[in-house]
């Protein structure tokens, strides 16, 4: 909030004749002392042309407190105690982290961070016993992607100081193995928290930050996906492409991926992805829905069955979004709604476009019945 009103060159007490509301109240918002309510969190967002970002960060921010236990993981991965799971040998715990990383898009959230702090436990138990260095590295690297995963899920999950501090020590073990891939990674989760919560030059920052460490691989093109979001959101529509330009180009040069489910691989299909979401920002509309479908297309297997519902439910959001600036609301109001179908989902993701498409309904259509439908069930997504 307090970026957004020094962009727009406002002070405080301008923001507060705007609203209107007690200057000292809106002071005690931006200072994180107050939550707005929905409706305040609203009309701040409208005041700022903010385009939805606010009503996302203020809606996560309800999330984040129901988590009771957010350093769990992080206090797991500090304490590396020995735990009372099966022996395993180095080999066996790289392939089940590999299938782990693998169901990331579509398995249930809490099951797949339950299952992978039992295999931290593990890695853990390994540690305690007397290993060669090479050993040793590999059992650190093995660590290091499980924290990589479990902190995505958490930060899934709406669990955001518990997921930074997850990521924070994977970055740790990542420097301890001397493991630039998973630097890479640690630096990618850093700019993808950081887009979600709105903070635009951090999302660069970490984007740039991470680039420099992670050397080549796909690490690197996802780091230029995120850049490419960032400009996007800050209205820079030549460096968007100049960023998916170089980003695709890198994408070309590299071999295709044994395992392109792999939540921690880079693939074409996700590269859709992230272009999609970098036009629809920029309002390149065109682009942006043309790169939707396709996302939603890629995202169904021949039997019907979504093989990346998350993908698929922010493509749906942007084609709700872009339907909606094109006068369709019947079209923007039915890919909105289904996009809250699923139940795997990446909370602070989904609110941040379903916030856009709030938004845009609640400015272009305000007393129509498909705007109130869409705000309702957005205000229940938890």
């Amino acid at each position: 909030m307090r970026t957004l009103r020094e962009a727009r060159g406002l002070s405080l007490g301008a923001l507060a004749q705007r609203l209107p509301l007690d200057k000292g109240h809106l002071s005690r918002i931006e200072n994180g002392r107050r939550k707005p309510t929905e409706d305040l969190a609203r009309r701040i967002d409208e005041a700022l042309h903010a385009r939805g970002e606010l009503i996302a960060c203020a809606h996560l921010d309800v999330t984040a407190t129901l988590d009771a236990r957010p350093w769990e993981t992080a206090e797991l991965l500090r304490r590396m105690q020995s735990g009372d799971g099966a022996p395993a040998t180095v080999e066996t715990l790289q392939a089940t982290v590999t299938e782990l990383c693998c169901e990331y898009g579509w398995r249930d959230a809490r099951q797949l961070r339950a299952e992978g702090q039992g295999w931290l436990r593990e890695v853990a138990r390994l540690l305690h016993q007397p290993v060669g260095l090479r050993q040793h590295r590999e059992l650190l690297v093995c660590a290091g992607w499980l924290a990589l995963l479990v902190g995505c899920v958490e930060y899934d999950l709406g669990m955001r100081a518990g997921a930074e501090a997850t990521r924070t020590a994977a970055r740790q073990l990542a420097e301890e193995a001397g493991h630039a891939e998973l630097a890479g990674w640690a630096w990618e989760m850093a700019a993808w928290f950081a887009l979600t919560q709105s903070r635009h030059p951090a999302v660069i920052a970490a984007a740039r930050a991470g680039q420099e460490v992670a050397g080549s691989g796909p690490v690197v093109v996802q780091l230029i996906a995120q850049e490419a979001k960032a400009l996007g959101r800050l209205g820079d529509v030549r460096g968007v492409r100049a960023a998916l330009d170089r980003g695709r180009r890198l994408l070309d040069a590299l071999p295709a991926p044994d395992r392109p489910d792999n939540h921690f691989e880079v693939d074409p299909g996700k590269w859709l992805f992230y272009a999609m979401d970098a036009y629809r920002f920029a309002e390149e509309d065109a682009l942006a829905e043309h790169y939707a479908e396709e996302v939603i297309r890629e995202g169904v297997a021949p039997d019907g069955t979504e093989r990346s519902p998350m993908r698929t439910a922010e493509a749906r959001l942007t084609v709700a979004a872009t339907a909606a600036r094109s006068g369709d609301l019947e079209r923007a109001a039915s890919n909105g709604l289904a996009a809250f179908a699923g139940d795997r989902r990446s909370l602070p993701s989904l609110l941040l476009v379903a916030g856009e498409v709030d938004a845009e309904l609640h400015r272009r259509y305000p007393h129509e019945r498909a705007t109130a439908e869409f705000r309702e069930a957005l205000r229940v997504l938890r």
